[in-house]
């Protein structure tokens, strides 16, 4: 179905190649899973497949990319849209229309095909992707979440023999996350789809894979299944960092395969030491009453009480649309609150000057390019330095904290998802706000740039000031928050420590919890209880 024969693409003014000599051939009805460092060169592997790249990006292309027996080379990418569906890693940038069944029926209008077949055809993606309740929702009122299904359903309505898809669940919750990656795979099984897939969090995709590519960064791509291509990479999900900690062999590629051999790793844990209880609260740093925040009719947030302390981390969880962007919206000040209180320092922080206000309560956005403005990198580093009177240098120097290797003359609007996120968390940091604010802050980040992410906000929490981080990656949550928050339908139905809220929930547990039990969250807490002779 697909097939690269010796492809090398170069951007203009790189010296170095994205691709360098890539040969792979994907069969029909194959589930791939693409992956690697952010910004090594995974949107531009899957923007070759329908000649995105270089008839769109420029560039220069070597080699040859065919679809079923038709080249890229030879036709323009819109001659290509019954054969490949692409979805990008930003929904919204993709939408042409207002409402859901438009965005949904909208391609197949471009196709020609009957009233009938479309309106069936719409019907059964909304149930397929269980969005049926959002048919007449603008489309810009929606959450991240519920914007990336209607994205993923706007394609599927073609019924393409190749999907592609850029990051498909990085704004999704794990139920949500699940049913997408399932209904892939029903495609896969049902249909003879091809899909095609960049994911980061490959915990959720693996056990759906039935071949893996990793892109390292140096234009080459590694070819093979998910247990071979896992033994040596140095990216690698929970449940393969576990079984090489203990030594499994084969690797485990799921939760059950990990379960059946962890009884003497259990045992092991069994005798260590308990962990410490976790440190009391102190004073805190903001506080809100009874929050309410509507859109016309609909309630997003409904009488949120809610305390953040410094020194401590807290994570806010739940399901797409159950109020998470809301309500920290409405907390930094700029968002709508049509009742309930917010005082930070003593003043409310939609009553500042901007300039000031950003000082006490700082915003990441879940659409970080909404904050920038400017031409390049280096501009936007220097402009947060100067307007949050930080020394220079200070914003460069988060961002290779968090994203190494950013060229300072690319323009933001160029960056992958994941380094462009990096570089508004690094001007927003640069104001050094007492409370920080991150709306889905791993979007696009693989596994060392969430490393590097988990240790700015240890570090934040250690100078004092208080982290919110709303999100649905458990595994980042368990590895950084020290409380858990769980939002349904505009309420808090859960407040407790890490510990105790993802341990009590399916939904939630990260995959080391799930296989040892609720004592355990991440990989570093196994390491560090092992006594050296069990390991």
């Amino acid at each position: 179905m697909i097939e690269l024969d010796h492809v090398t693409f170069w951007y203009h003014g790189h010296a170095e190649p994205v691709l360098a000599d890539v040969t792979l051939s994907v069969g029909e009805g194959e589930l791939v899973l693409l992956t690697g460092r952010t910004g090594a060169g995974k949107s531009t592997l899957l923007g070759t497949l329908n000649g995105l790249v270089p008839h769109f990006t420029g560039g220069h292309l070597e080699g040859t990319v065919s679809v079923g027996g038709v080249t890229t080379r030879s036709r323009p990418p819109r001659e290509f849209a019954h054969l490949v569906g692409m979805v990008g890693q930003d929904p919204l940038a993709g939408f042409v229309t207002d409402t859901v069944e438009e965005e949904l029926a909208y391609g197949m209008e471009q196709l020609g095909l009957p009233p009938q077949v479309m309106r069936r055809r719409v019907e059964e993606t909304l149930d397929l992707l269980g969005i049926a309740d959002l048919r007449r929702r603008a489309l810009r009122t929606l959450s991240g979440g519920q914007q990336q299904r209607v994205a993923i359903g706007s394609v599927l309505t073609m019924h393409p023999r190749v999907l592609v898809l850029d990051e498909p669940t990085s704004a999704l919750d794990p139920t949500a996350a699940e049913d997408v990656l399932a209904t892939l795979a029903r495609l896969v099984q049902d249909l003879g789809t091809t899909v095609l897939l960049a994911e980061h969090r490959m915990e959720r995709v693996i056990p759906f894979a039935d071949r893996m590519l990793y892109v390292p960064g140096d234009g080459t791509v590694v070819d093979g299944a998910p247990p071979d291509v896992l033994r040596d990479v140095p990216i690698v999900p929970p449940i393969v960092a576990l079984g090489r900690l203990a030594g499994w062999e084969p690797l485990p590629m799921s939760v059950r395969d990990a379960r059946r051999r962890a009884e003497p790793l259990r045992a092991g844990l069994r005798a260590a030491p308990a962990r410490p209880a976790p440190t009391g609260d102190g004073p805190p740093l903001l506080t809100s009453a009874g929050v309410v925040v509507r859109y016309g009719p609909v309630v997003a947030v409904r009488g949120v009480d809610l305390d953040l302390h410094g020194g401590k981390v807290l994570a806010m969880m739940g399901r797409n649309g159950s109020g998470k962007s809301s309500l920290l919206w409405a907390l930094q000040g700029t968002g709508p609150r049509q009742g309930g209180t917010v005082r930070a320092e003593g003043t409310d922080p939609r009553e500042l000057p901007a300039a000031k206000a950003r000082k006490i309560v700082g915003l990441v956005p879940q659409t970080a390019s909404d904050l920038l403005y400017l031409e390049s990198v280096a501009d936007e580093c220097t402009a947060a330095d100067l307007e949050s009177g930080a020394e220079p240098g200070f914003c460069r120097n988060l961002l290779d904290r968090i994203a190494p290797g950013v060229e300072p003359d690319r323009h933001p609007r160029d960056l992958s998802e994941g380094q462009r996120l990096a570089l508004v968390l690094a001007v927003q940091l640069s104001a050094a706000p007492r409370v920080v604010l991150l709306d889905e802050p791993t979007r696009g980040l693989d596994y060392p740039a969430k490393a590097a992410l988990a240790r700015v906000i240890a570090t934040l929490a250690a100078e004092g000031r208080a982290v919110v981080v709303a999100t649905h990656d458990v595994e980042f949550v368990a590895a950084v928050a020290d409380r858990v928050v769980v939002m349904a339908e505009g309420e808090i139905v859960s407040d407790g420590p890490t510990a105790e809220v993802l341990g009590g929930s399916p939904a939630f547990a990260p995959q080391v919890t799930k296989i040892l039990g609720a004592d355990w969250l991440t990989v570093d807490d196994v390491r560090a209880a092992l006594p050296e002779a069990v390991r």
